[in-house]
């Protein structure tokens, strides 16, 4: 180190070159330096690394209800008149468009008016088929009592026929009795007369008691015709009221019968034509198609007034005002058994300047957080879709940021030493399931998501 070094010009070396060879402290200082660096370097090989796949994406909502909807109308009609702007702030249940009818069978103003006259009008016909359905009931009810009395009476009558024959009969038998003692005292007054034993007239008094006696034996024969006569018309008349009763319930139960049907099919027609004006109010609400939610009204598919529109045409489109923001990003199959649900995720968003190192989230610039909420169960063109969702523990995302701009990610997985990286990268391998997992502990609040500012009352509609 003291050695001394021969001056420059000295005119014992040939070169000048070779001079300064000589001169090694620079030599010393480089190789210094030099190995600083490859220890540094040798160092940081063991300096962790998070693993990383890497996704391209857009911003989209998380919940379906966020997303642009398409606001169609209803019913066909024609344009009468428009009460929104391109652009426009609306708040839910503002009007949109009012539309008119285009079908003839609608276009009566009085329409309902006329169908709630006809609902009246059956209202009134029911009314009265019930009452005639309710007298006909009372008037079965009023046959049968009267076919039980009528022929409770027929049954007395027959009764009373039968009690008379027997009366008539054992009349007749004492009578029958009465002839043979009279026919008995003429014989006998006859012989005692030829003897001389009675005078004329007792034999005469006993003929004539015989001759008495026989007529009232044929009175009482007939009188037990008649009785045997009447008998049989009780009965005769018996029957007749139980066929004339029978008769007159059947038309009667086919009456009310008719009168039910008729009933019943009115009740059907009522029902119908309630159907009917409730659907003719409903469809009257359907004039004004109004907005579903709050959100601004981003496109008109529709232009004019007077122009037709059919049934489920889309007349505007309206973004939500306070969507809750998500990032679809799309991965390989290979990477789909490295997720989870709450894996951490940097984010960065087209038009924000960021400077990213990948390996080393924590020394980005201008990257966001966010958190695996919904891993795809099936394929999308040949790559799996993951939601993520702004990380509760990380910068809430920017406001500026809109429903699909697009998005570039990284999803953390793994922490590794550089030189496993560098060896993995280098083989081609897939990230394996070496080190920590970077997954969020906290409960994801995804209403919170691109949280936007209501719109103030300059935005809102006039």
């Amino acid at each position: 180190m003291g050695q001394n070094i021969p001056p420059v010009n000295d005119r014992s070396l040939p070169f000048k070159a070779a001079s300064l060879v000589r001169d090694t402290r620079y030599a010393k200082k480089f190789a210094r330096i030099t190995s600083g660096i490859f220890i540094l370097l040798f160092l940081l090989l063991f300096m962790p690394w998070t693993q990383n796949i890497r996704s391209s994406g857009s911003v989209t909502t998380y919940l379906p209800q966020d997303r642009p909807q398409s606001l169609q109308s209803v019913i066909p009609g024609r344009i009468e008149r428009w009460y929104i702007r391109e652009g426009q702030f609306v708040h839910k249940g503002d009007t949109i468009v009012r539309i008119s009818e285009i079908r003839e069978k609608f276009f009566d103003p009085k329409l309902l008016e006329r169908v709630s006259d006809q609902i009246k009008a059956k209202e009134g016909s029911q009314s009265s088929t019930a009452a005639k359905v309710s007298a006909l009931a009372q008037q079965i009810s009023a046959l049968q009592k009267e076919k039980v009395l009528s022929l409770e009476k027929a049954r007395n009558k027959v009764k009373q026929a039968e009690l008379k024959i027997l009366s008539d009969s054992a009349e007749l038998q004492a009578i029958r009795v009465d002839m043979e003692i009279a026919r008995v005292q003429a014989r006998r007054a006859d012989s005692l007369l030829k003897r001389g034993l009675i005078a004329l007239t007792e034999q005469e008094r006993r003929n004539l008691k015989q001759q008495e006696t026989t007529a009232k034996q044929v009175a009482v024969e007939n009188k037990l015709l008649t009785s045997r006569n009447e008998l049989i018309n009780a009965n005769i008349e018996l029957g007749s009221l139980e066929a004339e009763y029978s008769n007159k319930i059947s038309k009667a139960e086919s009456e009310l019968n008719s009168a039910l049907s008729y009933l019943y099919e009115t009740q059907a027609e009522i029902a119908k034509m309630n159907i009917d004006f409730s659907n003719l109010s409903i469809r009257s609400s359907f004039y004004f198609v109004t907005a579903p939610q709050d959100g601004y009204v981003v496109q008109a598919k529709v232009s004019g007034v007077g122009e037709n529109i059919a049934e489920g045409d889309v007349i505007c489109t309206i973004m939500p005002s306070d969507p809750s923001l998500a990032i679809q990003l799309y991965v390989q199959p290979m990477d789909i058994p490295l997720l989870e649900k709450g894996r951490k995720v940097r984010l960065q968003f087209d038009g924000w300047p960021a400077l990213v190192f990948s390996g080393w989230p924590n020394y980005s610039f201008g990257t966001f957080g966010g958190v695996v909420a919904v891993i795809d169960n099936f394929d999308t063109q040949g790559k799996y879709r993951i939601l993520v969702v702004p990380d509760p523990d990380d910068t809430p995302w920017p406001e500026q940021i809109r429903v699909g701009s697009g998005t570039f990610g990284w999803i953390m997985l793994k922490d590794v030493p550089i030189w496993y990286e560098l060896w993995r990268q280098f083989n081609g391998f897939p990230p394996d399931y070496l080190g920590t997992a970077k997954v969020s502990t906290n409960p994801v609040d995804v209403k919170s998501a691109g949280e936007k500012k209501k719109p103030g009352k300059s935005e809102e509609k006039e």
